[in-house]
């Protein structure tokens, strides 16, 4: 009940001044490219400090006690930078699975957020962290179930780099998948990544699921993998994450 109780406290207003965090926190922004159409497809918000400190001292502060919070004000963050920026692609915003209580309440915040500041809610995509241990994969399942009725897309993050892997894929499907860079490295001179990554895409192919790959860096590395049929990518090739702004796009219509 004390959970409950917390999540009919918290508004959109509170959001934005940084939720009763004890700290604030802002975003960057990295794109994600379709190197086919050449266009950006969506813009992944990122937790910076207030001072550009990496995402690793905020997300270091949180706790169980704050979980929730911290997931519901980047929610609005982004979405309030989005608008800000008239961002026309899709904005990309992760989650903390274990952050959400019910997944009707806890979206609340988020529509609120998108009606303030006149972003479209078609237009969010929310990446699942599979690097965060989930807890229960039932719970997890209805909420991207529910964020799909609702009209956002869905997204697991870091594929192949978390605890569960193919297992989230065969109790329920999002709409992409991104995966994890670990992968991505090198890929050229390791025949091993190439299989798992062309074994992914096939997965995903016939799941009607679309693939993103993030963390490349050089041309050898996006060629092998549109090779394998990926059409999107992020990584520092086409640009680095640009704090409270959107970064120049390069390499992409070469």
């Amino acid at each position: 009940m004390k959970e409950n109780q917390e999540y009919k406290k918290i508004g959109c207003a509170e959001c934005t001044e940084g939720a009763g965090l004890g700290f604030d926190f802002t975003m960057a922004f990295q794109p994600i490219v379709n190197t086919t159409t050449k266009e950006i497809f969506a813009q992944e918000a990122l937790v910076r400090g207030m001072n550009e400190e990496p995402a690793s001292e905020i997300l270091g502060r949180i706790n169980d006690t704050n979980r929730y919070r911290f997931d519901q004000s980047c929610r609005v963050k982004a979405v309030q930078l989005g608008a800000k920026l008239n961002i026309q692609s899709f904005v990309s915003i992760n989650f903390l699975p274990n952050a959400v209580y019910r997944p009707e309440l806890c979206i609340r915040t988020t529509l609120e957020a998108a009606k303030t500041f006149g972003f479209p809610v078609n237009r969010i995509i929310f990446e699942i962290t599979e690097g965060e241990k989930i807890k229960d994969h039932v719970h997890l399942r209805e909420i991207v179930q529910y964020y799909r009725q609702q009209g956002f897309l869905t997204a697991i993050d870091d594929f192949g780099a978390g605890y569960s892997g193919l297992n989230l894929l065969a109790e329920f499907q999002t709409d992409l998948v991104k995966l994890d860079m670990g992968l991505i490295r090198d890929i050229n001179q390791n025949k091993g990544r190439q299989a798992i990554v062309k074994g992914i895409v096939q997965v995903c192919k016939e799941l009607e699921i679309r693939v993103i790959a993030e963390g490349v860096e050089t041309y050898v590395e996006l060629a092998i993998l549109q090779s394998f049929g990926i059409e999107l990518f992020q990584g520092y090739y086409f640009a680095k994450p640009k704090f409270q702004n959107l970064a120049a796009i390069s390499n992409l219509f070469d």
